[in-house]
């Protein structure tokens, strides 16, 4: 029996020589795990000035403290890519209404969309940044010289911190008549795809200047804007947690839906004249304890969750929206779910 024991410890010591042999640093196919640890650094793609480009973002950018990897102990993970993070400009719909959104503080796009219309070679009658307001002087569109037009921008915080709505109104007169002196704004634009194609302009300008990523540039004339934003979780006078939003009731009602859908909380029925949301919420599960990649659950469909019934309450009043929640039944965690559905609701508001 030692004979074969003997030929089995030879068999093992040539296989370990075989794998390094092959596999080692030095072997046929040295593993590439670490090749990493070596790479350079390439410069940043460099657009030409006469295309189109969307805006460049750096999805993994080396901090500075990191740049030599031979004093860490051992190599950090990487952060996760932030999932919920919102596009940088877009521009957004509801009803007869139409404006940008931007990832940028209102001091950030002020400068900007100055500069915007210092390239169009447009003078701007009048600037209120305290307000957020802009007027442009009275220009000619196209080929057509039989009109004049001007426009007014407006910019106001986002319905979250660190971000901007552009609003802009079109307004025109017949260039045989004199001049208005006064300037008598209506709700909504003269024209609505005069409102459009500006709209676009400016929100393809915005996209491609990442100094508003960078925060680079900023208005302190404008920083005034960005005291509030538009959404605002807080506290009544007996200290339950209200949701309050800034908004005309049309814009709040279809905003907290969607905030809904998007944090999948399954939405039993709804009654706009009531203003009422009902709906089915098991509580927010921290991402440790969440199944696979799902960081969170918001809302129905896990078999091995407790759903309760909830009723999310949106009441105007005093100009504002108060957003509430309330459970159909008492139970020990009712108080603690209703805060979670608020939060839920709050963090998925676009």
């Amino acid at each position: 029996m030692l004979l074969p024991k003997v030929f089995l410890v030879f068999i093992l010591i040539g296989f370990l020589n075989s794998c390094a042999f092959l596999f080692g640093d030095e072997g046929m196919f040295p593993s590439p795990d670490g090749d990493y640890l070596e790479a350079e650094l390439t410069p940043e793609m460099d657009i030409p000035s006469q295309l189109d480009s969307y805006t460049l973002d750096q999805l993994y950018v080396v901090p500075e403290r990191f740049s030599s990897l031979a004093v860490l102990d051992e190599i950090p993970l990487p952060k996760p890519i932030e999932t919920r993070r919102r596009e940088g400009v877009r521009i957004q719909s509801l009803n007869d209404k139409t404006w940008i959104v931007i990832d940028a503080t209102p001091a950030q796009v002020w400068p900007l969309v100055r500069d915007y219309w210092t390239e169009l070679q447009i003078i701007l009658d009048h600037e209120d940044p305290s307000n957020g307001i802009m007027e442009t002087s009275w220009v000619e569109v196209g080929s057509s010289d039989d009109k004049r037009h001007k426009y007014k921008i407006t910019i106001e915080p986002g319905l979250h911190s660190g971000y901007s709505e552009v609003y802009i109104i079109h307004l025109e007169n017949l260039n045989t008549e004199p001049v208005p002196l006064v300037i008598s704004w209506p709700e909504s634009s003269v024209s609505e795809d005069l409102e459009r194609q500006i709209l676009t302009s400016v929100s393809q300008y915005l996209a491609d200047r990442n100094d508003v990523y960078q925060a680079s540039s900023a208005s302190l004339l404008a920083g005034s804007i960005e005291s509030e934003s538009k959404v605002n979780l807080i506290e009544n006078e007996d200290g339950d947690a209200i949701l309050e939003l800034r908004l005309d009731f049309n814009r709040a009602w279809v905003q907290i839906r969607q905030a809904l859908e998007t944090a999948d909380v399954l939405i039993l029925d709804s009654d706009r004249d009531q203003s009422i949301f009902n709906v089915q919420f098991a509580g927010i599960i921290e991402e440790d304890d969440a199944p696979g990649l799902i960081g969170r659950w918001f809302g129905g469909g896990a078999e091995d969750l407790n759903f309760r019934d909830f009723t999310v309450h949106v009441l105007e009043a005093e100009g504002v929206v108060n957003v509430t929640t309330e459970a159909s039944e008492n139970f020990d965690e009712s108080g603690q779910l209703t805060q979670e559905l608020l939060q839920v609701i709050d963090e998925n508001l676009s």
